[in-house]
């Protein structure tokens, strides 16, 4: 079946993970030319193979996020979507009992690296005259709950930073949008939660549907958009 995403580039960070696994496969079966990227090489290898190009990276470090994402484009001729899949969970006591050091974690994890990597891959897409980002966010950026202050912060800095993106860039092509998943059924998430009901949880391949969504043609229309993959639960 023929795709608008088919002769596009995509980049994707925590392309090892459960949910950075779903969205490579959902773009490769759409046609897109796939750029991966996550913090092992090994991790990378065992979760892709070699089917597609690759390159680990310390997102946190900015100018070896720029070098890698000049490195693709390089390589593959252009950028045209880039799908942030990288993050982390981590949940903990209150704040006034919070290590110092967490707060550098976190941010780090989830607020940071998509800085970062926006800001890499922002020149990129302008050069090609239009492009797409999508961000995963999460249903905790929208409130804020006990032992969770730096994750929803860090997801709300998600947000933010989609809104504050698609009004820059919305008149030059390139649309920003974010997804805010529920809780994910992933083997850690199950492993971490052996009594809950898994069937309430969104799958990861649920999520990677409206990402390429997000990412085609079809959603031309949508810009700084927060959107809410919860599943059932």
């Amino acid at each position: 079946m023929s795709s608008d995403l088919e002769g596009k580039v995509a980049l994707i960070t925590g392309a090892a993970g459960a949910l950075g696994g779903a969205v490579v496969a959902a773009f490769a079966a759409a046609g897109a030319t796939l750029a991966l990227t996550d913090r092992s090489a090994e991790k990378l290898r065992a979760a892709a193979g070699d089917a597609h190009w690759q390159r680990a990276c310390e997102l946190t470090d900015g100018e070896a996020v720029v070098a890698m994402m000049d490195a693709a484009a390089r390589e593959l001729g252009r950028l045209d979507v880039l799908v942030n899949c990288h993050g982390m969970y981590h949940g903990g006591p209150p704040v006034h009992e919070t290590p110092l050091g967490d707060w550098d974690l976190i941010m780090d994890a989830d607020g940071r690296s998509v800085f970062h990597t926006c800001r890499a891959v922002v020149p990129h897409l302008l050069r090609a005259g239009s492009g797409r980002i999508v961000s995963v966010g999460a249903r905790a950026a929208l409130a804020g709950g006990a032992g969770n202050a730096i994750y929803t912060a860090a997801k709300s800095a998600v947000v933010r930073l989609t809104e504050s993106m698609a009004a820059e860039l919305r008149e030059r092509g390139v649309g920003v949008n974010c997804v805010l998943p529920g809780t994910i059924d992933t083997p850690a998430n199950r492993a971490s939660r052996p009594d809950a009901d898994f069937t309430r949880w969104v799958a990861p391949a649920a999520i990677a549907d409206v990402i390429l969504f997000l990412c085609s043609e079809s959603a031309r229309g949508v810009n700084g958009a927060a959107i809410p993959v919860y599943g059932l639960s």
